[in-house]
């Protein structure tokens, strides 16, 4: 499983005392989260002596050690050979201490030898002996005669070296930090069983690893980082039934025998092939650019249902507030739940946490957020048409992402609402509002984005309406059908790339035949002995260009008189100056984009697809604000 490395820190500089028999020890692990694993003791009880804190390593520091002294370009059959060799060279043979702990106890223990062929050491019980453990108590007679028993060996895994002032052990502990998180977070049994035509690192080893350092950062969704877990998990038993199977298939010449052999390989085939099944997903999620497809796409776990009406038919007003007095309760009943907004049917319920109300509603819903400021633990997943609204004004009710890696609103609804919030997203990954499909209406809201903003896909609509968006940095999204956008009174600004990224098309553009009026290329020849045709064919260019904005132009001119009559300005005559900016910006931005991708593809591109494109996604432009965009209002991408 994917989780912080767990090792012993022991902070506490003391020196060793002798553990008095019987007397009560106590043990608090720390999490799976932790960076470093604290052995806190009772005060009284036995200390152990500090060990060499080495967890603290960056994604770069481990690639490097992989990449360079370790594995090189090893392939799977070599790897723990050449692990071995590696702990040869670095290893100091004997005269260390050691915490020899695992999951039964912790001892302190003195290495006498290494074997790096096995990745085991030798070791002895140090003097004073040092010992706890919760569920199996050992006084030094026992602990010795479970050494003897083992032959001394421990797993090199299992020992974290005792801080030496000297620092002659330093390299030591490095070289077992780096065995302990290969094998933990690294290596997988099945590695071995695989095709050994390929290099170990590139393939296996930097893909997993950089997974680690992106979940520990928490760039990965927590569903993905969910789905991968399980997957693991899952991956792992089929491979140990895989074994068992393998293991039972004998060499024999009865026929019962034969028989059964033959059962056994007809398992062990469906095994094999739910196994490799299993690992194809697992490689899929451990590679960067496949995972953020995943999470861009949200297609690495099963998507929200959406459940429909409540089965008895009713529907909930969901009431959130941090604490509901009497005076708050008064002005919803009078503004909000009179009986001009809601019917007597609708059933009220109360919460404290907004993505728990959420997660409560069934079709038809709404859920009314009172002022206060919520930070919300996971993301909104909205498959039902809902409505969500804030009592007040948008900065009196703030909604804050807590961590990374999420998307913070996932729409999948047939209409969502959202009206009256203000939105804070952090060091994200995701849009901080992604509508996947049907449309989503916002008015009055505002959004402090940490990347690309709000994001649409595929045949996704979006009304926005008096909204503040701001903070967004790359748009790294590909749209395949074309959205329908409606803007009114809504002010962009403070964006680190464009305002809006309208869409990057991937559609395959018509080629115009090449006739001889028009053609696609005209060779230096042919422009010679027919300067003329190249004059035309210029000028038809440009004024293909013109028609197409043009074109444009009416578009937006026609959707501010005819389909917004009732969008209020926020002043007359700024909003026509703005407007008149934003009409000419799309026009310059359509024409230099175009033309890029003109000269990529070396194809004429019909202007009338473009023009086309242009009127099913902008249904309605219309006062609207836009500011301090650093590659300005609009930024249209073609592919």
């Amino acid at each position: 499983m994917v989780e912080a490395a767990i090792v012993p820190a022991l902070t506490d500089p003391m020196l060793p005392e002798l553990a008095v028999p019987g007397e009560d020890q106590v043990e608090i692990r720390g999490n799976h989260d932790s960076p470093k694993k604290e052995n806190l003791l009772l005060p009284g009880t036995t200390k152990f002596p500090e060990v060499i804190e080495t967890t603290q390593l960056t994604y770069y520091e481990r690639y490097r050690a992989y990449q360079d002294y370790i594995l090189g370009d090893t392939k799977p059959s070599e790897v723990k050979d050449f692990i071995a060799e590696y702990l040869e060279k670095v290893l100091e043979p004997y005269g260390w201490q050691a915490l020899w702990s695992n999951d039964m106890f912790e001892v302190l223990v003195e290495v006498t030898d290494v074997e790096t062929s096995s990745h085991k050491a030798v070791v002895k019980l140090s003097e004073p002996f040092l010992y706890e453990s919760e569920t199996y108590p050992l006084d030094a007679e026992a602990m010795e005669s479970f050494l003897e028993a083992k032959k001394h060996l421990v797993p090199l895994q299992e020992l974290y070296v005792v801080n030496d002032e000297s620092g002659e052990f330093d390299q030591t502990a490095l070289a077992i930090e780096h065995l302990r998180f290969f094998f933990l977070h690294i290596w997988r049994r099945w590695d071995e069983d695989d095709e050994d035509d390929f290099d170990y690192f590139v393939r296996c080893c930097e893909p997993r690893l950089k997974l680690y350092y992106d979940i520990l950062e928490d760039r990965v969704p927590a569903d993905l980082v969910a789905e991968y877990n399980r997957l693991l998990t899952q991956c792992e038993e089929t491979y140990n039934e895989f074994v068992k199977v393998r293991e039972n298939i004998s060499i024999s010449d009865s026929a019962a025998e034969s028989e059964l052999n033959n059962v056994s390989m007809v398992e062990g085939v469906k095994l094999c092939e739910q196994l490799e099944k299993l690992k194809y997903k697992l490689r899929i999620m451990e590679a960067p650019l496949y995972r953020y497809v995943l999470c861009q796409d949200g297609c690495g776990f099963p998507a929200k249902q959406a459940k429909g009406l409540r089965p008895s038919g009713e529907n909930v007003i969901h009431v959130v507030s941090n604490s509901m007095t009497i005076t708050l309760l008064q002005s919803l009943l009078r503004e909000k739940l009179n009986p001009d907004c809601v019917t007597q049917e609708h059933v009220l319920k109360f919460h404290s946490d907004p993505l728990l109300a959420v997660n409560a509603c069934f079709e038809g819903d709404v859920v009314v957020i009172c002022p206060g400021h919520y930070y919300v633990n996971g993301y909104f997943s909205i498959a039902d048409s809902i409505q969500v609204e804030g009592y007040g004004l948008p900065d009196d009710i703030v909604l804050e992402k807590e961590g990374k890696g999420d998307a913070f609103v996932a729409c999948t609804a047939s209409c969502l609402k959202i009206s009256n919030l203000k939105f804070i997203q952090h060091g994200a990954t995701e849009g901080i509002l992604c509508i996947r499909k049907g449309q989503a209406i916002l008015e009055n809201c505002v959004f402090q984005c940490d990347t690309t903003g709000v994001v649409l896909r595929t045949t996704a609509k979006l009304h926005m309406k008096n909204c503040d968006l701001y903070g967004a940095k790359n748009f790294m999204e590909e749209l395949y059908d074309v959205p329908k956008i409606t803007m009114m009174n809504n002010l962009i600004h403070n964006n680190e790339d464009y305002g809006i990224t309208m869409a990057k098309f991937a559609i395959h553009l018509p080629k115009k035949k090449i006739s001889s009026a028009v053609a696609t290329q005209t060779s230096d020849t042919e422009q010679k002995q027919n300067p003329q045709n190249s004059i035309d064919e210029n000028n038809s260019e440009l004024n293909s260009d013109s028609c197409e904005m043009q074109n444009v132009s009416s578009l937006l001119i026609e959707c501010s008189s005819n389909k917004c009559e009732q969008a209020v300005a926020l002043n007359p005559s700024d909003a026509a100056e703005c407007d008149e900016v934003i009409t000419n910006e799309l026009i310059s931005t359509s024409a230099t984009k175009r033309e890029q991708s003109r000269s990529r593809l070396n194809e004429t591109v019909d202007a009338g697809v473009i023009d086309m494109m242009s009127q099913e996604m902008f249904l309605s432009i219309v006062s609207n604000h836009f500011k301090k965009n650093g590659k300005g209002s609009f930024g249209i991408v073609y592919s």
